[in-house]
């Protein structure tokens, strides 16, 4: 049989690369062949995902201090995770946020280094963002933004908020007060017009606008055209064709829940498999009661307990593995 491991990352104990490694181990001990197939969803671990980092250059974090972030450039294609140049951890977490300070001046920067290195294809991908600057600070940082009309110019977004929603439904995670986030979304409000006359562009009604604090909404107002990044990862890999090509898939990620099932990993894998009849089956670390109806799958909290699911994971999701070839 061969089995298709296409799996998203466990966030804090398992990169997608890993998780696809302990199932295909489970699969080559039982006889079965495995491809192993690391996805994401446009967020944080894309650029693994699409190749790895090859390239490292200094730029601004969100609070103005210099990071060295890292990003990809293969042939005429530019990968940039925003979270390399703007994202809450380099600036140790919300707690240590100035939220209406943070800026995406670094990832404009990737952007602008990019251009200068002869990319002809941008795919930036959002998520894990420090920032609710519209995009204003990355649109600032590129010094010829009409460079970029000869470019194919991506955004992979994993949300579909609207660029003015930004703050409400993300503020506070970057550490933002109630007051602030009132703030932030008339800073927003502000934004909209100022790309009306700047650009030409609305971006209050472009779904998914809303994803980094509003810097995917700052990107389309140069001319990227947003997409759910788990469609340009399915793209990228070829996962379509991998799924025509297997017996059965297995897709996995750390938390089973509603979202899951809304542009994310699971979901995307679930409705490829069925469009193409192949059984699909989930190993996740732990899931939402009401969501195990909608997928047939296997938590590992509850198949191997707390302790040993969040310390012996490659483990326990190798196990899961085993346990759902012999039922099949």
């Amino acid at each position: 049989m061969r089995v298709l491991a296409a799996v998203d990352k466990f966030r804090g104990t398992a990169t997608a690369a890993q998780v696809a490694a302990s199932i295909g181990h489970a699969c080559w001990e039982n006889g079965h062949e495995c491809i192993e197939l690391p996805i994401a969803d446009g967020g944080e671990g894309t650029l693994e995902v699409l190749g790895g980092p090859n390239r490292t250059n200094r730029v601004t974090n969100p609070l103005g201090q210099p990071v060295n972030a890292q990003w990809r450039l293969s042939r005429d294609l530019a990968v940039i995770e925003m979270a390399r140049a703007s994202g809450l951890s380099l600036v140790g977490g919300k707690a240590n946020n100035d939220v209406i300070a943070a800026s995406t001046i670094g990832t404009g920067e990737l952007i602008d280094t990019a251009l200068n290195d002869g990319a002809k294809r941008i795919i930036v991908c959002v998520g894990g963002s420090a920032t609710v600057d519209g995009g204003l600070g990355a649109i600032r940082a590129i010094k010829s933004a009409a460079r970029l009309r000869g470019v194919e110019f991506l955004v992979a977004c994993d949300v579909r908020a609207k660029f003015t929603d930004a703050a409400k439904l993300f503020g506070a995670q970057k550490g933002a007060t109630p007051a602030q986030i009132e703030f932030l979304t008339s800073r927003l409000h502000a934004l909209v017009q100022t790309y009306k006359d700047e650009f030409g562009i609305d971006v209050s009604e472009i779904e998914g606008a809303g994803a980094a604090g509003g810097l995917a909404g700052g990107l389309a107002a140069l001319g990227a055209k947003l997409v759910p990044g788990f469609d340009i990862v399915a793209d990228e890999v070829g996962l379509h064709e991998h799924i025509n090509n297997c017996d059965m898939v297995i897709t996995g990620e750390g938390f089973l829940d509603e979202e899951s099932f809304n542009g994310k990993v699971v979901g995307g894998v679930q409705q490829l498999a069925m469009k193409a009849g192949k059984p699909v089956f989930v190993i996740c670390g732990d899931a939402q009661s009401d969501q195990r109806s909608r997928i047939e799958a296997i938590s590992l909290v509850e198949s191997f307990g707390q302790e040993a699911a969040m310390e012996q994971t490659l483990t326990c999701i190798e196990k899961a593995a085993r346990e759902i070839l012999a039922k099949n």
